[in-house]
């Protein structure tokens, strides 16, 4: 996957049509990639069916693991920092029919509070 490999700057926020393009074999019929964002190698995708988490796994990428979680079933999240301004945080997900939250751990490189604003806004949506 090359556009996988060709991200290395420090923008979290990612075009969504290069993203649509990328992903195309992935996405069902009519499946729309809405907003996309990089956490160091690995990624979040949000469509408008569903949350699919990109993990790049080794140190040369040579797997890449894709969570498809559908909006309904994400039970809850949650944020955890060191401080109320602190740069460094995990993101936690559940989801239904797992007691193991998924986790991941943010940096500078993404604001773990917009997205999770972001998540919010497609898991609370009628």
């Amino acid at each position: 996957m090359g556009f996988l490999r060709d991200i290395t700057d420090n923008d979290s926020e990612i075009d969504i049509q290069k993203v649509q393009n990328e992903f195309a074999k992935i996405l069902v019929a009519n499946e729309q990639v809405e907003k996309a964002y990089k956490l160091n190698h690995d990624l979040f995708i949000f469509t408008n069916h569903r949350l699919i988490l990109v993990d790049k796994q080794g140190v040369t990428v040579k797997t890449l693991v894709y969570h498809s979680i559908p909006f309904r079933n994400i039970t809850h999240f949650s944020i955890e920092t060191a401080g109320h301004f602190d740069l460094e945080a995990e993101l936690k997900i559940w989801v239904s029919g797992d007691a193991n939250p998924i986790t991941k751990q943010f940096d500078e490189s993404l604001d773990v509070y917009e997205l999770q604003s972001v998540l919010a806004e497609y898991v609370f949506q009628p």
